[in-house]
């Protein structure tokens, strides 16, 4: 899958994001040098097909009178037997296809190497093409945040879909994100953990305004030390494109800890050039919840290939692969 990444002198106002100061400013004539990226998309296919074979679908459906879409990869061993299902979303200002887009993320790689069906939903869009999307994660992020767009409502209705469409093991569905995608992760945790087995937030911490899921949900989350759009320690990004105040990552790891009943102590479990991991163990009736660390790599995918606009990710650790190790562990 190609990416139809689109930006343009209307990205700030799109995405509803202000730019703070010199940084940011730079990170958009980053952005700007990418534009050739964006590529023409195939139809969507408003039927829910049945998916029998290996290959990629792009799918469309109407929700809360919005049309929305979804990309799925099924990978070549499929074979119509129970299949575990990864939900991948795309940051603030991207899409369905960056996300899909395998010379940045690897996700496609990763599924086809580990057996699952990777699922990537396009965020609230104000244009027909789907890009500059964004997702309403509680207390972020533009336009899907502004006008409180049924996001959750929409992520339920996906992998209610693909569960209809294809053979899912629906005691192994997991979602990851990034950035505003990784946000979105945790309000789907907090609000649909009747269908989420667990999820793997990359560069994003929880800003919900409420959370009470009905099950503990294992976490494993992502992040690196000098990243400038998320703070490890919260508060605004200097180089965010929006005013958001996020929530730390020890603030987001202390409230999971105690929502999934985790010992409040952790143990490191990986220790490697330029990164770390320490996992809080489940209690009887929990959910465990870790934490991976990255020394370098700002706002990227740490294992993934070249992020638009973003530094040049970590390489001490494979988010996918360190992702899928855990959930494959539950």
């Amino acid at each position: 899958m190609t990416s139809r990444f689109l930006v343009g002198v209307g990205v700030l106002a799109a995405v509803g994001g202000t730019l703070c100061g010199t940084a940011a400013a730079q990170q958009l004539g980053q952005i700007l040098q990418h534009a050739q990226e964006r590529r023409a998309k195939p139809p969507a296919n408003p039927n829910m097909s049945r998916i029998r074979t290996p290959g990629d679908y792009r799918f469309s459906f109407v929700h809360d009178g919005i049309t929305r879409e979804y990309l799925v990869h099924v990978p070549a061993s499929y074979r119509g037997a129970p299949t575990p299902m990864l939900v991948a979303l795309h940051g603030g200002g991207g899409d369905a296809d960056f996300q899909a887009d395998d010379s940045k993320y690897r996700l496609i790689s990763k599924s086809d190497a580990a057996g699952f069906i990777a699922v990537f939903p396009n965020g609230y869009s104000r244009f027909s093409s789907g890009i500059l999307a964004t997702w309403n994660a509680g207390a972020c992020c533009g336009k899907a945040q502004e006008n409180n767009v049924d996001d959750v409502g929409f992520l339920r209705e996906v992998i209610q879909r693909v569960e209809r469409q294809a053979k899912i093991d629906r005691n192994r569905v997991f979602m990851t994100g990034m950035s505003n995608g990784g946000l979105m992760s945790w309000r789907m945790a907090c609000e649909a953990s009747d269908l989420i087995r667990g999820i793997a937030p990359v560069e994003g911490t929880d800003n919900t305004l409420h959370c009470t899921p009905s099950r503990p949900v294992p976490v494993i989350e992502f992040h690196s030390l000098d990243d400038d759009h998320i703070p490890l320690n919260g508060g605004k990004g200097v180089s965010a494109l929006t005013d958001t105040n996020f929530a730390s990552v020890p603030a987001t790891q202390a409230k999971w800890v105690q929502l999934n009943g985790a010992q409040p102590q952790s143990n490191r479990v990986l220790t490697v050039a330029g990164a770390h991991c320490d996992l809080h163990t489940r209690k009887p009736g929990g959910a465990p919840v870790e934490l991976c660390l990255t020394d370098s790599g700002g706002h990227s995918w740490p294992g993934g290939g070249a992020q638009q606009g973003r530094k040049q990710p970590s390489m001490a650790i494979s988010a996918n692969d360190l992702m899928w190790s855990f959930f494959s562990s539950l």
